[in-house]
């Protein structure tokens, strides 16, 4: 062998961490097929040891019995694709089972280096798993099996032992009524649980993974929530200790669409309300100055708009919030609700019934001060990606993605090759 070509291979396996009894035979290239083949051997006589998954036992100084020859892909050189190719030692355990030993670089998922993959799920992080598919030249389904490998390794290594505080919400996976629902930490602002549909038995699939993460489901004291019979149910039913807030930004959804439904009413009477849809529906810093504008007019018009009661009515709702104390806040929503009720507008007052009817859960934010504001950021995260991916085919995958991009797992536990990134 030329001294330029053991110069090649020992640049290549300081770069690849190629240590003994390891070492690269040969290196293969193809200018034409744009392609990198590396193959290591191991040195005869050297001994290796096997971990033992099952019984959680690892053998040592065991010699190879017999080999196997595998591949891998790994990082490219350049533009070039480049792949692993190594004669794998089988050893013989105690018992007589022959086993094939893991080498130092092999990957999770079959046939990817840990480098590779380290790449794949940086890439698949910032982007839809097609494009990353079609950059690399990978199958899809082979990357969709590698993501789910290290999502189900990660969490193996999650602690859920001292949350208290969870969000629980809905969101949709596809056209129709096809739903997913989302377990969120409200402090560490994570997916905790993706369980598929939206009924009780979601919340009971939650409970299950809880407590194999090292916790007690009596620990969680408070969940946030909308107002859905099922989640109430799944609550009281599986997480007894925990009290029930109902979340704000659901609350004002259904005010909101009574106000709609007000407007939408009188705009068959009055055209000055068409096109007026969203200056009702926002906060007021949120409005474009065309918005502002246009609702300064209306609100001076001296029409005695229903649609301008039902808006101040939403506002007011708002206002109870920056109450000092419990009981200003009990006050305030009392006053609201009698206002609401006896505001003439069908919509508003069958909204503030069904807000009388969570009455305490409404209250109850007061003392635990948690909302689902965090999650509907995790979900707006999750919505983009699907848009952009243009949907996800099967809830496995959209489970996947969930947990990649606001589970914060720890895959560094799973690959040292992320530690770092």
């Amino acid at each position: 062998m030329s001294s330029v070509a053991n110069v090649m291979q020992e640049l290549f396996e300081k770069a690849l961490g190629i240590a003994p009894p390891w070492f690269i035979e040969r290196i293969e290239f193809s200018q034409d097929e744009k392609r990198l083949d590396i193959y290591i051997n191991f040195k005869r006589g050297s001994k290796f040891s096997y971990f033992d998954n099952k019984n959680n036992k690892e053998f040592s100084n065991l010699s190879a019995y017999d080999t196997t020859t595998k591949k891998w892909r790994h990082l490219n050189f350049f533009e070039h694709e480049c792949y692993l190719h190594a004669r794998i030692p089988r050893v013989k355990l105690p018992d007589g089972t022959i086993k094939t030993i893991k080498a130092p670089w092999e990957g999770v998922s079959s046939g990817f280096s840990l480098l590779f993959e380290a790449l794949l799920l940086q890439l698949c992080s910032s982007m839809p798993v097609n494009q990353v598919s079609k950059l690399i030249n990978v199958h899809n389904d082979k990357i969709w099996d590698m993501l789910d490998r290290y999502v189900n390794k990660a969490k193996e290594y999650e602690d859920f032992s001292n949350i208290d505080s969870v969000g629980i919400d809905e969101t949709s996976i596809a056209k129709g009524h096809e739903y997913i629902t989302l377990f969120v930490d409200l402090n560490k602002r994570r997916t905790l649980f993706v369980a598929e549909g939206k009924d009780a038995s979601t919340v009971k699939e939650f409970v299950k993974d809880f407590k194999e993460h090292k916790a007690e489901i009596d620990n969680i004291r408070n969940v946030s929530c909308d107002m859905s019979p099922a989640f109430i149910k799944g609550v009281k039913e599986h997480i007894p200790n925990a009290d029930i807030t109902f979340d704000k930004f659901h609350i004002l959804k259904i005010i909101n669409e009574a106000v709609d439904s007000v407007r939408k009413q009188e705009s068959k009477e009055n055209k000055l309300l068409k096109g007026t849809k969203y200056i009702w529906l926002k906060n007021k810093h949120n409005l474009t100055r065309k918005q502002r504008e246009a609702l300064k007019e209306l609100t001076i018009s001296n029409m005695n708009l229903k649609t301008i009661r039902a808006y101040n009515i939403r506002q007011s709702f708002q206002d109870i919030y920056n109450a000092e104390t419990e009981e200003e806040f009990t006050a305030y929503l009392k006053k609201w609700y009698f206002w609401a009720t006896h505001s003439r507008l069908k919509p508003i007052i069958e909204s503030a019934r069904t807000i009388k009817k969570h009455w305490n859960g409404i209250i109850n934010w007061f003392r635990s001060r948690i909302n689902n504001g965090i999650l509907e950021g995790l979900n707006s995260v999750i919505q983009a990606a699907k848009a952009k991916a243009r949907g996800y085919r099967t809830f496995k995958n959209y489970r996947i993605i969930v947990y990649l991009l606001t589970g914060k797992l720890d895959f560094s536990l799973v690959n040292k090759s992320l530690r770092g990134i």
